[in-house]
């Protein structure tokens, strides 16, 4: 069992500087809960924390029922997967791997055996023998791993293991972590900057922002239902767009206004907003949630001039001057866009995201 628990905890350093604040988090057994934020958003503190590499100055830290406030590391039966692996570069594979089992003193044949099914089941037997800087990234990755992996451990906690690894072996890379998640049934807790790694490896992910969570929810909630506009921003590829305006009640219409602008929001918005005509609000609309070729009407539509136009593949990144202001759309192919060019796009309305200009919250839930 591996259930981890966080209960107002706080790291405040003497400087007075506060790294986390008030974290309420519990971690289920078996969970792969993702860390995810900016630089500085508290999300390595509260790794290091879990390992016993942070002092919990305020709050209480939970193994199961047990308060791990003041348990040293070594007794934490822990495994920490580190951005820079941290391999012994004196020592073969077969030999960084076994390290932390031969300083616990197991049986030579136990080491061996744990060794060999490591290696095994992450493809590097044959690189037993060789020794660190022989490797590639993605090799020393899967050392660092089979490190972790033999320890069979209570938790694995990994670090950004994945950001000195170029774009392609990042992707395999991810798909062997899930894999190995599934196979090995232990609770993984991973830090990362990387929406991509967040949406494709999470149960559930935790986006932090200077030390403070601001949402905790499965990757689908966390995307299609973010808390404030800091998280819906933090997601997406191009960013959300954010156009600020206003609430407009217009016969059994509500409409969202920025000047020539209109826009009809859908019953599930409209409802919760109908009583706030001329409240100040900012719409956001995602990159996909548009389309170029769709029957539209006035009120359901952005029009604007193409900026520019970035092939990305199957797709294009449109950048579209509209009311003043310049947003990212992705749209196909199917038709060649060109710089200069008026365009009209078609919003998908049960998809659109309002929020409170004031404080940043959403207005739907």
């Amino acid at each position: 069992m591996a259930r981890i628990k966080f209960e107002n905890v706080g790291k405040r350093y003497p400087n007075g500087y506060v790294a986390l604040d008030n974290l309420n988090l519990d971690i289920a057994d078996k969970e792969f809960l993702v860390l995810l934020g900016p630089s500085g958003c508290g999300k390595s503190t509260t790794l290091n924390m879990i390992a016993g590499l942070e002092d919990v100055t305020e709050g209480n830290l939970y193994f199961d029922n047990e308060v791990m406030n003041t348990v040293p590391p070594h007794r934490r039966d822990v495994a920490m997967v580190f951005q820079s692996y941290a391999l012994y570069p004196h020592k073969t594979v077969y030999e960084n791997i076994a390290f932390g089992l031969r300083m616990r003193k197991h049986p030579s044949d136990e080491i061996d055996q744990r060794v060999r099914d490591a290696a095994r089941r992450l493809e590097i037997e044959p690189l037993l023998e060789r020794r660190p800087d022989q490797l590639s990234g993605g090799q020393r990755q899967r050392v660092a791993l089979g490190r972790a992996m033999v320890r069979q451990p209570l938790a694995f906690l990994m670090d950004e293991p994945l950001s000195n690894l170029d774009a392609a072996l990042r992707i395999s890379m991810r798909a062997e972590i899930k894999q190995l998640h599934q196979a090995m049934q232990t609770t993984f807790v991973y830090v990362t900057h990387d929406q991509a790694e967040a949406l494709t490896l999470a149960d559930r992910i935790v986006v932090m922002r200077s030390g403070v969570v601001q949402q905790i929810g499965t990757p689908d909630a966390i995307y299609e239902r973010p808390s404030n506009m800091f998280v819906a921003s933090f997601l997406g590829n191009p960013p959300i767009n954010f156009l600020e305006g206003n609430i407009v009640v217009a016969g059994d219409a509500v409409l969202f206004k920025r000047g020539q602008l209109e826009i009809i929001l859908p019953p599930h918005i409209a409802q919760k907003v109908a009583g706030d005509s001329g409240r100040a609000v900012v719409l956001g609309i995602r990159a996909e949630d548009v389309d170029a070729h769709a029957e539209q009407r006035a009120r359901e539509c952005v029009q604007g001039k193409i900026i520019s136009v970035l092939p990305v593949g199957s797709d294009q990144f449109l950048e579209l001057e509209a009311e003043g202001v310049k947003l990212f759309f992705r749209v196909g192919k199917e038709v060649q866009h060109k710089d200069g060019e008026n365009l009209s796009l078609a919003l998908n309305l049960n998809r659109l995201h309002l929020f409170d200009k004031q404080s940043g919250h959403t207005l739907v839930w």
